[in-house]
């Protein structure tokens, strides 16, 4: 059985707000229990034929949940145009699913959780999850679809999820320490 963390915004919040947040929590807490008891050298390791390492996986989830909390509040000025990057900007984005030198396994989980602490607040705070903004423009978005709040915090809470996945196949291949089972 896995221990319920709480705070202070989760607490007070009810509705469909709660149930969001209670997802976001659930899918996070399984991402960042992969890392558990591991050292930085460990969490920078790959260990199948992907570039993925658990450190990287952190700091992936934790850049798409910063942009797509700014695309809620400041819409697709807040996210990247895809389609205008180039070779470099592309590169420079791969960085986030390696650790890098100088980079800790407590400074990634730290900044993560300061990215969650604020989605959480967003999330409470927020007068309308209706309120929708065109997509950024990328070649896997449809042209001139728009997205919620809600469809928003719902595609954070998937790809949480996803790559918690992930995470648990690397640390599987890593130690043979599981998520769940």
């Amino acid at each position: 059985m896995t221990e319920t963390k709480h705070n202070t915004v989760t607490d007070t919040v009810t509705d469909e707000r709660a149930d969001l947040l209670e997802a976001l929590a659930k899918h996070r807490h399984f991402l960042r229990f992969t890392t558990r008891d591991l050292t930085d050298e460990q969490a920078g390791q790959r260990t199948t034929v992907s570039e993925l390492c658990l450190g990287g996986l952190i700091k992936h989830v934790t850049s798409v949940e910063r942009h797509w909390a700014d695309f809620i509040l400041d819409g697709p000025s807040a996210m990247p145009d895809f389609t205008a990057m180039t070779e470099a900007d592309f590169a420079k984005r791969a960085d986030e699913f390696r650790m890098l030198p100088g980079e800790t396994l407590a400074g990634v989980l730290a900044e993560y959780e300061e990215v969650a602490r604020r989605t959480d607040e967003l999330v409470a705070s927020l007068p309308d999850l209706n309120a929708a903004h065109p997509l950024p423009k990328a070649p896997w978005f449809e042209p001139e679809a728009r997205w919620s709040a809600r469809r928003v915090l719902l595609h954070i809470a998937t790809e949480t999820a996803q790559h918690a996945g992930h995470a648990d196949i690397i640390r599987e291949s890593l130690d043979g320490a599981k998520s769940m089972g």
